[in-house]
């Protein structure tokens, strides 16, 4: 009866099927990813009974990879991106070479040859999107140094992508020799820089003005409608004209709206969308994976396993380690990498229609990907732990575990505004803690005798190692407005007694940070003013 109508009867079976398993999942104290992914498999075309439509599952699953990553650009801004360039661009290098290295041999031990092998290599050194995200949104590492530090990773690593996916069909064909493969490389360089050139240049322009627009006409239906259309248009235009991945355009185009006055009302609007389509993502991965490669080929499958989790994790933590971050932060780093997804697909599906991989290939990879995706939340979740002993102290023979003093200030983030607060009540004697999420500057201020607590100012445990129940005044001096929020609802419910003060840049921060609980918001261009009337008046 319904045959008519395959993406209802797909969206329909995925995402009831998904929330039944889901729910048992959950139940039985498992990832609901794990649910979700069972799901798949269950409408999938290798078992019995109702078979959804693969292919618009995986469109709908490539939707869900745009809107999370366009979620993720609204949080994100050139700025932290450019600060974890150091740590993200050689060890994203190091580590996809490293982990296609481990997969090669695999490769070369199961009997295929060495361009083969590599593919497949490859295709197991590059994580997902998807499934990063959501475990660094679940766990609220998101936006704490080592989240930023992972997301630039995969920033890196959906840029080697891009170049790989133009490369191989080049190499396969063996056309034009050295000369083609170097014009092929450069064109891709152009294309991409062009396309970052215009979404900085233009974009940062348009956008916010766009939305400023739309936002005046007093239609939410239609905001929310313009959001979706700025992060899925922009998305595919890219594809489309430059050869960006759906992923990274999207990516992009977040950052770009994140210039708006209006992000985070675009946060919140897209937040529901996003979550259902990354449901339907995993459901999708269910789907591709034929269960007979566990018992056609075990060995090579475990083989495939411990490549994306074990060599993965251990390859990504020495690096991070070895660019001199603490062991808590390689772990998270590592776990977060542990896994492949999208990018991996993709690649064995080329690699199948170039007739370099067999079948055999996609079923591994497929196989070590549902494998993996299950595996992360328990390694996630260990690495959690890790990282959060040290949220609260940076390992110091003389430091307190938690700061036990009496009518203080709580000032939180220690950037160019934060450092200037909290040295000028130093300096008068007022005694003040900070909280930040950066371990070398929580460090320097141990070093000098200060106090200083290392996490998420977000989550309430670090609020407590700080002594909020005891602080007389919050400050919260971070520059994203977002994140402040989030800060500044969880201060005023556990201490509603203290004063919060909170940093904005336009009318619209001091609205949403009011709503979120703060006395007063400060914002630079109106205080700069005042003061200026200040001086015209005294001298007049």
């Amino acid at each position: 009866m319904l045959h008519h109508a395959p993406l209802l009867t797909t969206i329909a079976a995925g995402l009831v099927v998904a929330f039944g398993l889901g729910f048992l999942a959950q139940k039985a104290r498992l990832s609901p990813i794990v649910g979700y992914l069972a799901a798949g498999i269950v409408i999938g075309p290798f078992t019995p009974g109702y078979e959804a439509d693969t292919e618009l599952a995986m469109e709908l699953a490539e939707i869900g990879v745009i809107l999370l990553m366009f979620g993720v650009g609204l949080h994100f801004s050139f700025r932290e991106l450019l600060a974890v360039r150091k740590v993200a661009l050689p060890g994203a290098i190091a580590q996809m070479t490293a982990a296609t290295a481990l997969g090669t041999g695999l490769g070369l031990w199961i009997g295929w040859g060495l361009g083969a092998s590599m593919l497949f290599g490859l295709a197991l050194s590059v994580a997902s999107t998807v499934v990063m995200l959501r475990a660094l949104e679940d766990e609220q590492l998101l936006d704490t140094r080592g989240g930023h530090i992972a997301v630039g990773w995969l920033i890196v690593e959906d840029l080697a992508m891009v170049i790989a996916l133009v490369m191989i069909p080049v190499l396969a064909s063996g056309a034009g020799g050295p000369g083609a493969l170097a014009g092929e490389l450069a064109w891709t360089v152009v294309k991409v820089s062009a396309f970052v050139a215009l979404m900085v240049v233009v974009g940062r322009r348009v956008v916010p003005w766009l939305l400023a627009r739309v936002a005046d006409s007093g239609s939410r239906e239609l905001f929310t409608l313009s959001v979706l259309a700025l992060g899925i248009g922009v998305a595919v235009g890219a594809a489309y004209l430059f050869d960006v991945s759906f992923a990274l355009g999207a990516f992009f185009a977040g950052m770009i709206l994140r210039e708006s006055d209006l992000s985070h009302r675009a946060a919140e609007d897209s937040l529901p969308l996003r979550q259902a389509f990354a449901v339907l993502f995993f459901v999708a991965v269910g789907m591709l994976f034929d269960w007979r490669v566990i018992i056609e080929q075990p060995l090579a499958l475990l083989g495939t396993f411990l490549v994306i989790v074990a060599g993965k994790t251990v390859v990504a933590f020495a690096i991070v380690r070895g660019l001199k971050y603490s062991k808590q932060m390689a772990i998270v780093v590592a776990a977060a990498l542990a896994q492949i997804g999208e990018f991996s697909f993709i690649l064995v599906t080329l690699g199948a229609d170039l007739e370099i991989l067999s079948g055999d290939a996609r079923d591994l990879v497929l196989g070590g990907a549902i494998l993996s995706i299950i595996a992360n939340p328990l390694l996630f979740a260990w690495a959690t732990r890790a990282y959060r002993e040290m949220e609260y102290v940076v390992p110091m023979a003389d430091a307190p575990r938690e700061y036990e003093g009496e009518d203080h200030v709580l000032v939180v983030g220690f950037g160019r505004v934060g450092a200037r607060v909290a040295e000028g009540l130093w300096a008068r004697g007022v005694p003040t803690v900070v909280v930040d999420d950066d371990e070398r500057r929580v460090e320097n201020l141990r070093e000098q005798g200060r106090e200083a607590i290392l996490g998420n100012a977000v989550r309430a445990k670090v609020l407590q190692a700080a002594g909020i129940e005891n602080a007389t005044v919050v400050i919260v001096a971070i520059p994203d407005p977002l994140n402040a929020g989030a800060i500044v609802s969880k201060a005023r419910a556990m201490r509603p007694e203290a004063r919060i003060i909170g940093r904005g840049h336009r009318e619209v921060d001091v609205e949403y940070l009011t709503e979120m609980g703060a006395d007063r918001v400060i914002v630079g261009v109106h205080e700069t003013a005042d003061l200026m009337v200040a001086e015209a008046d005294s001298r007049s």
